[in-house]
């Protein structure tokens, strides 16, 4: 649940309130920030930060700017979280007047023209469908529909219900014409949703238009899950090397698995801690593999770090579904891309940290009992 702290104005633009909404975040799930009255592992004195919020998406975005560094940065951050709602009334499935809900209905029917930054996403999400062989994909919308997670209310469903729905499922029924700029579903039934791609790519464009502005140094994330850090964060004695940014242990809630420093990369968390039901003693969460229609299984949590959040966020969700093996590949392949996978331990209960592609200095371990 958001915090239901109250701050004043004196408080928000001393930075405050972005040191009590970072100590908040330690409250929720997925990955978490560092809270900044703390010295951090670099043992830095803390300094102030700026944090300026707006609900979208179903999340809370936050952007955490170096206080009295960039005199405009407040007001950019502010017109880069009005873009966010821009965003979401193009890409919301849940609307029936967005672009996407409008490509959703037609698209079977007939040949549709795409706003150009949202046909080059499609672009992006049908790559990374075809490189993940599947693992990855936009048109899981039925599945979700079928399985409950749609509305968040997971049920188990039919066997003949999954199978049905998994027939509109895969990227090979969405035929994008570049030249053009045109989307055409080769078969009715077929629906595109951007859920695990949509808040990176939103990060992205905030992004963008911070660094068009001359703000360098900053943080911010879209439900905790999808995390963009830039620059560095400053403390009192000096610059650290990035950004701090600590990922919570998928058993254990209360606890922190690892400390990661960002900078000028991205991070994005899959995993299924909040969205789950329990059927005959058994737990199904809300990743779902597109291949088989069924709740993937054998990873607790998988942390993509990457130089775009769309990025992070979409291979976040694809190892998730492709598990440790097909994780490694994919990122020996990609030398770019590094990532924490936690699988089950050997014991009952206990988790095991698998670091790909991550260099010792910018990351550690903090939870001693996982192996």
């Amino acid at each position: 649940m958001p915090s239901k702290r109250k701050t004043s104005r004196r408080d928000f633009l001393k930075g405050r309130a972005a040191a009590r909404a970072m100590q908040d975040l330690a409250d929720q799930s997925g990955s978490q920030l560092e809270p900044p009255d703390s010295a951090g592992s670099e043992g830095h004195a803390p300094s102030y930060l700026v944090q300026i919020s707006r609900r979208a998406m179903a999340v809370e975005f936050q952007v955490y700017l170096n206080a009295g560094q960039h005199p405009d940065a407040p007001e950019v951050a502010l017109a880069a979280l009005d873009l966010v709602e821009t965003l979401e009334n193009q890409m919301t499935v849940f609307r029936g007047d967005s672009e996407l809900s409008a490509i959703n209905r037609r698209a079977a029917d007939e040949t549709v023209a795409v706003e150009p930054r949202l046909f080059a996403l499609f672009e992006q999400a049908l790559n990374l469908s075809a490189e993940t062989q599947g693992a990855f994909e936009t048109t899981t919308g039925p599945l979700s529909e079928v399985w409950g997670f749609h509305r968040r209310q997971g049920r188990f469903p039919d066997e003949n219900d999954v199978r049905q729905a998994l027939d509109t499922v895969g990227s090979q029924w969405v035929e994008l014409d570049a030249e053009n700029r045109t989307i055409r579903f080769r078969k009715p039934g077929v629906e595109i949703n951007l859920n695990a791609i949509g808040k990176g790519y939103a990060l992205d464009r905030c992004t963008e238009m911070l660094r068009d502005a001359g703000v360098d140094d900053f943080l911010i994330h879209g439900g905790q899950s999808s995390i963009l850090a830039a620059g560095s964060r400053s403390r009192a004695d000096g610059p650290t090397k990035g950004w701090s940014v600590a990922l919570r242990h998928p058993l254990r809630p209360d606890k922190r698995m690892a400390e990661i420093w960002l900078r000028d990369r991205a991070l994005g968390t899959s995993g299924s801690g909040v969205q789950f039901f329990h059927y005959k003693g058994r737990r199904y969460g809300h990743v779902l593999d597109p291949r088989t229609g069924w709740p993937a299984e054998g990873v607790l949590s998988a942390t993509v770090i990457a130089p775009t959040a769309a990025q992070a966020d979409a291979l976040a969700t694809a190892f998730y579904v492709m598990g440790l093996d097909k994780a490694e590949r994919y990122c020996a392949d990609h030398e770019e891309l590094s990532a924490i996978l936690a699988c089950p331990g050997e014991r009952s209960g206990s988790v095991a940290i698998h670091p790909i592609g991550l260099e010792n200095e910018d990351w550690v371990q903090l939870d001693p009992q996982s192996p």
